[in-house]
């Protein structure tokens, strides 16, 4: 089998937050925004990896959902724990200055873990964890 990831999904609950976060603090590439009914699915993406990309769309809008499911949903994200995401970088020292200053709540400073990476943690706008390892140069 060929498979290859191509999009993942992450929930926001606003559109302008969202793209300054992934564009201008993580420096990913806006590829598409589809409004639709007063709602936004952002497309963004690292530079230079096209078939790689991160969905940034209202949950709201997510069908068949209840009312209850669209408050537990925002509530969640509201704690931080509804989605998160993994990425890697070879500078995890200056990506991490990067994000502090671009003022993101920070949850975990750069640090070696017990099993085997080194990595920190953060959230974008929406709640999601962020966290970033670092792999070989």
């Amino acid at each position: 089998m060929d498979i290859t990831i191509s999009s993942s999904f992450l929930p926001h609950d606003d559109p302008e937050a969202a793209v300054a976060f992934y564009r201008d603090t993580l420096g990913f590439e806006v590829r598409n925004d589809v409004g639709y009914n007063g709602m936004h699915w952002i497309t963004v993406g690292p530079a230079g990896q096209p078939d790689t990309s991160i969905v940034l769309y209202p949950p709201a809008a997510t069908p068949g959902l209840t009312d209850d499911e669209r408050r537990t949903i925002r509530e969640m994200m509201a704690k931080g724990t509804y989605a998160s995401v993994l990425l890697a970088t070879r500078d995890l020292d200056g990506t991490f200055e990067r994000v502090q200053a671009g003022d993101a709540e920070i949850v975990q400073e750069p640090t070696e873990q017990p099993y085997g990476v080194r990595d920190c943690a953060f959230r974008d706008p929406a709640g999601n964890m962020v966290r970033i390892q670092e792999v070989s140069k």
